[in-house]
């Protein structure tokens, strides 16, 4: 087995398992060269291949609507416009080797007139680079098939594994993406199988997400449900919510009888007991993780507020955490 100690913070604990599963993404070359004594079995075959890929957001764009639109470039490579949190438009994506630290990835400038661009040849209402609210990159970490083309590289994933004859088990992930990631877990758990006798059956592949499971699929089915059980609620609060939590929408306001007793409103129908929500149940720690991982309120607040307001609002929810 494996024993493993966690530092967060000054807090250390250790826990025990049976089998180690490196999917740290971009970082899994990093935990492989760890030295043999801290993960017996040697390092596995695979290697990870860095792709930097970026988005800019804009206003809605004139006459985009609720459509979504796919872009081919000269270069073969196709970028999507899409409707994006209600009043935006979403631009993306960019295919970029990346050898940095994937922490610190930005987009460049090259990047952004590559985006703006190509959509300029599609739209006929200006693009510019000063209309662009907010910009974000990600870093892809691609099984490495040895091509050339940053685009062409295998969006597969490889699954190394290691243990066996009493020795624990290791596996290390490499590639995947977010739209095969059920199926990467089930194949991953099917390799762990052999050390784990006690695994029930595979699950997920028709398992909603937290507050996924909406009756019928029917948004506004779901938002007359949540206008009738909260009747002191606004529909536009009632809407945000929803949109947020889906099906947990009703947890998060608990007992409250109006908006009132859902405690300090930090903008855009954030108030200090949906922060608590996002603390208890899905993790925050941070205003970042609540204002952007959880949510996009920090982007509708990007063109609402001030940069002094939002800096006060952040010191007031991290207080909160």
């Amino acid at each position: 087995g494996w024993r493993v100690t966690l530092l967060t913070g000054n807090t250390e604990r250790v826990i025990h398992a049976r089998a180690l599963v490196n999917a740290a993404g971009p970082w899994a070359d990093k935990i492989d060269g760890l030295s043999a004594a801290a993960l017996v079995g040697g390092k596995p075959a695979g290697h990870v291949r860095l792709i930097k890929g970026s988005h800019i957001v804009l206003p809605r764009v004139a006459g985009t609507g609720e459509d979504a639109y796919l872009m081919q470039n000269a270069d073969k490579r196709v970028v999507f416009v899409l409707p994006y949190e209600e009043r935006f438009t979403i631009i993306g994506t960019t295919d970029v080797p990346y050898d940095g630290d994937p922490s610190k990835v930005a987009i460049s400038t090259d990047e952004e007139k590559y985006l703006l661009e190509l959509a300029q040849r599609f739209f006929k209402v200006p693009l510019r680079a000063a209309d662009i609210v907010w910009r974000y990159s990600g870093v892809r970490p691609l099984y490495d098939d040895g091509d050339a083309d940053p685009s062409a590289v295998t969006r597969d994933y490889r699954l190394e594994l290691t243990g066996g004859h009493n020795e624990a088990a290791r596996l290390s992930v490499y590639g995947g993406k977010v739209t095969t990631y059920r199926h990467l877990a089930e194949d991953a758990l099917d390799k762990l199988k052999p050390f784990l006798p006690h695994m029930g059956p595979a699950w997920t592949r028709t398992g909603a997400l937290p507050g996924g499971d909406i009756p019928g699929g029917n948004f506004n089915a779901y938002l007359s449900v949540l206008a009738s059980r909260h009747p002191a609620f606004e529909a536009t609060h009632l809407r945000r919510l929803a949109r947020r939590h889906g099906s947990r929408t009703s947890d998060v306001i608990g007992d409250a009888k109006d908006f009132a007793d859902m405690g300090r409103h930090f903008g855009e129908g954030l108030t200090a007991r949906e922060v608590a929500w996002m603390k208890t149940h899905e993790w925050a720690r941070s205003s970042e993780d609540v204002l952007w991982r959880r949510s996009k309120i920090g982007l509708h607040m990007l063109t609402k507020a001030t940069e002094s307001e939002r800096a006060e609002t952040a010191e007031a929810i991290d207080r909160l955490l």
